[in-house]
C-alpha cells in the first residue's frame, strides 16, 4: 500500500471509449491519486491509453495486474458483461472497487455479487449522471424546497442516433459500438443513468408500465421506451426516450420538468431555470459538465476512502436503481433479454 500520504495507486480495467473520461477525471486528482496500471485484451487500445495519459504499467488482463501488484484500490471501466468477475477478483486482492454501473447485466446477478463481497471490500458504483452540476443544483433547490414537494416530472431524452446518416452510419453506434448487440439496450445502457437521478431527486419510485419499442434493425435491443413512475404522496412521473427521431440532434440532451406546488423546476439544453415563488437561472455548458461529472465522481469515491463515509452511490442504492430497470423489462413482456 501507499503511505498516508503519497497518491493512492489506481489501476483502470478497461480502455474503450469511455475511459477517456475517466483518466481525465483521475487527471485532476494529481497528488491525491494517479493511474499506476491499465489492463485491456486490446494491446492497441491499451497502448495508447498509457501513452496519451503516461500510465506506466499495462496488462493485457485484469488478473495478470493485480498479481503484479502495487495497486491500493481499481477503477473498473469494461463492459457490463464482466463487472461481476472483475469485482469478485478485485475484492479477492483487497482492493477497494469504483465500478461503472450497472454491477451486473441484471438485478439478480447483481443482487448476488453484493451479498458475495459485502463487508469484503469497499464497493462503490460509478453512476456519474447525478453527478452533473446542473442536478446538483436542481437537487439543491428542491431540498431546500423552493418549489415545495413535486406532485409531477417530465424526463426526455430525444436524438437520432439509430437512424443513418448521409453515409448510412448510425451516429450512437458510431460512439458507442457495443451498444449494437446490446438486448437490453436504451433502458439498461442510457435510462439507467436517468432512473437513478430521479430516484435521487424526487425519493422512492416504482415502475408502473413500460412500453419498448425498435426501430433499427441493426440494433439487437430496443431504442424507444415510455416509462410510468409513481412516487409518494402521487407523485407521478414520465420518461420518454427515442434515438430515432427524425430532426432530432445525434447526441442526446436531457430535458426535465418538475413540479411543484410552489414552482417548477426546468432543464433544457444545459439551461437550468426555477419559475414561481423565486426565479432563477443557469446556463451550463453541456460537453464540459459531462466530462466535469466524471472527474466529481472519482473526486467522492477518493474522498470516501479517505474519511471512511459512506459512497453515495454505494451497492444498496445501486440496486434500487436496478430494481426500476429490472421492472422496466418485465412490464413490457422483455424480462427474458439481457
Amino acid at each position: 500500500m501507499s503511505s498516508p500520504h503519497s497518491p493512492l495507486r489506481i489501476g483502470l480495467i478497461g480502455a474503450g471509449w469511455v475511459t477517456q473520461h475517466h483518466l481525465a477525471g483521475w487527471a485532476r486528482l494529481a497528488g491525491r491519486a494517479t493511474v499506476a496500471a491499465i489492463a485491456d485484451p486490446s494491446a492497441e487500445r491499451r497502448e495508447a491509453r498509457a501513452r496519451d495519459f503516461a500510465i506506466p504499467r499495462h496488462f493485457a488482463t485484469a488478473r495478470e495486474m493485480f498479481e503484479a501488484g502495487g495497486l491500493d484500490a481499481v477503477d473498473i471501466a469494461a463492459p457490463r458483461a464482466v463487472h461481476a468477475e472483475l469485482v469478485r477478483l478485485a475484492a479477492d486482492h483487497g482492493l477497494p472497487i469504483l465500478c461503472q454501473k450497472p454491477l451486473a447485466p441484471t438485478l439478480a446477478e447483481a443482487q448476488a455479487l453484493v451479498a458475495e463481497v459485502e463487508g469484503r471490500v469497499r464497493l462503490m458504483v460509478h453512476e456519474n449522471w447525478r453527478f452533473r452540476a446542473y442536478y446538483r443544483e436542481a437537487a439543491a433547490w428542491l431540498r431546500a424546497g423552493m418549489i415545495g414537494r413535486p406532485f409531477a416530472a417530465r424526463l426526455s431524452v430525444v436524438t437520432s442516433g439509430t437512424l443513418p446518416d448521409a453515409g448510412g452510419r448510425f451516429p450512437a453506434l458510431e460512439r458507442q459500438p457495443f451498444m449494437r448487440d446490446e438486448t437490453r439496450m436504451l433502458v439498461a445502457e442510457v435510462l439507467i443513468h436517468h432512473l437513478d437521478t430521479l430516484r435521487w431527486l424526487l425519493g422512492p419510485l416504482r415502475v408502473t408500465a413500460c412500453a419498448l419499442g425498435r426501430t433499427c434493425a441493426d440494433l439487437a435491443g430496443e431504442d424507444t421506451a415510455l416509462i410510468q413512475l409513481a412516487g409518494a404522496d402521487g407523485l407521478a412521473v414520465q420518461v420518454f426516450a427515442t434515438f430515432a427521431a427524425h430532426g432530432a440532434p445525434p447526441a442526446a440532451a436531457d430535458h426535465l420538468e418538475i413540479l411543484g406546488p410552489s414552482g417548477a423546476i426546468r432543464l433544457a439544453n444545459g439551461d437550468l431555470t426555477m419559475t414561481g415563488r423565486e426565479t432563477r437561472a443557469v446556463a451550463y455548458d453541456l460537453d464540459a459538465t459531462y466530462s466535469e461529472s466524471y472527474a466529481a465522481t472519482i473526486a467522492h469515491f477518493v474522498d470516501r476512502l479517505a474519511d471512511g463515509a459512506p459512497f453515495e452511490t454505494g451497492p444498496a442504492d445501486n440496486l434500487e436503481t436496478l430494481r426500476l430497470v429490472e421492472a422496466c423489462y418485465r412490464l413490457a413482456g422483455r424480462e427474458d433479454a439481457r
